[in-house]
């Protein structure tokens, strides 16, 4: 039967990216350790979901760094539950056009579109990048607030593995991180796993910079160099919280252009190529094309499906249609225009924290240096001396 199941839709996707990143410590208990310099968690959600974060962070002895917007998610009141023997910093994050960042040819070439994503989760994990440049953190655990991670142990060997990677990521158990199209897949038959992603991951943060566009999969291109996959290990164990990814046919329909470029660039890497035909419109026709043909092949399998079981084969059906609908709406050549404008923002990137080289004296200058010069200062609270 595992035959089979792994045998469905492989014609046009491709389930597994696995083998590309090295697992280099199969006996844990013998693997080396290191400090973290600070745990990021990007959030939309009211402090209470901090609580694995604040365990792990006191586990750990670091400080945590909590990313806030939406009105019941301030930065008040992560500092109100904060415990006394944690250092932290919550910030507010209200207004990303105030942050000191590029001007990214990848959020201007969607203005305006309907690829144009609203989120600010790749503005709030470029801001824990900049904050680390300026504080001097070398390794730094990004931690979304539904994931919980099987020890402090585990942290700590992927933090000791930075010395040889870029990234380290933890595997994912529990709850599938996938996306809309790709549960589905899963759930009627194919096979179906999880790659390395920026809920559990660990970063180096001077020695290769990177960063996260504004689209789906925003992980997914920071793990990239120009032309090639950055060094990337796996380790550990993370166990993320349940949701219903079918809950709303516009959530298949928003990560529909970020999960079409994703999964066409590590097509080519699978493929042991390099990006340079990411930039090469016949790519994008031929990968199009799969794509329309893998969708509608699992649009298929979900119809084969009995009603009456959980999740609703009906509420499936009606994200993969909205799927199709936002597929149908993407060209070769905007993709070829999206790539280019990320391999343009890359360069902006290192530019930028090349420009601000300098260490901060202390929090408060880091705060202040976190947005742009014109810009009111971000709401924050912070603890960074901790009071025996």
């Amino acid at each position: 039967m595992e035959t089979e199941i792994e045998q469905v839709g492989t014609e046009h996707h491709h389930g597994s990216h696995r083998h590309l990143v090295d697992r280099p410590d199969p006996d844990p208990g013998h693997a080396p350790s290191a400090t973290v310099d600070a745990i990021v968690v990007p959030t939309i959600r009211h402090p209470r979901w901090l609580s694995h974060a604040i365990r792990l962070a006191a586990e750990l002895r670091c400080p945590l760094v909590t990313l806030h917007s939406r009105p019941w998610s301030r930065a008040d009141r992560a500092a109100a539950l904060m415990p006394h023997d944690i250092r932290y910093i919550a910030i507010d994050v209200d207004d990303v056009s105030r942050l000191d960042m590029p001007d990214f040819e990848t959020t201007t070439i969607v203005k305006g579109t309907k690829f144009v994503r609203v989120t600010d989760l790749s503005a709030k994990r470029n801001l824990g990048l900049l904050l680390a440049h300026f504080m001097g953190w070398e390794r730094v655990v990004f931690l979304d607030d539904d994931i919980e991670v099987g020890g402090h142990q585990d942290v700590m060997r992927a933090a000791a593995l930075l010395d040889r990677y870029d990234a380290v990521g933890m595997h994912i158990g529990g709850f599938p991180d996938n996306s809309v199209v790709c549960h589905a897949h899963r759930l009627a038959g194919g096979h179906q796993e999880s790659f390395v992603g920026g809920g559990a991951l660990a970063v180096e943060t001077f020695r290769n910079p990177s960063f996260f566009p504004n689209v789906y999969n925003e992980d997914w291109f920071y793990l990239l160099e120009e032309t090639s996959l950055r060094s990337l290990a796996v380790t550990g164990r993370v166990k993320q919280r349940s949701y219903d990814p079918f809950d709303r046919p516009a959530r298949a329909r928003d990560q529909e252009f970020g999960d079409v470029l994703a999964e066409g660039v590590y097509w080519l890497l699978d493929g042991g190529k390099g990006l340079g035909a990411a930039t090469d419109a016949r790519h994008w026709a031929g990968f199009l094309a799969r794509r329309e043909a893998f969708i509608k092949d699992v649009l298929r399998r979900v119809r084969r499906m009995p009603p009456g079981r959980d999740p609703d084969p009906a509420a499936m059906e009606a994200s993969l249609r909205a799927a199709l609908g936002r597929l149908n709406s993407i060209e070769p050549e905007f993709c070829v225009r999206y790539v280019k404008g990320w391999q343009e923002d890359r360069h902006a990137w290192i530019e930028h924290l090349k420009s601000r080289s300098r260490l901060a004296s202390g929090v408060d200058e880091a705060l202040k240096r976190l947005v742009k010069s014109d810009a009111s200062p971000l709401n924050c609270q912070y603890r960074m001396n901790l009071i025996n």
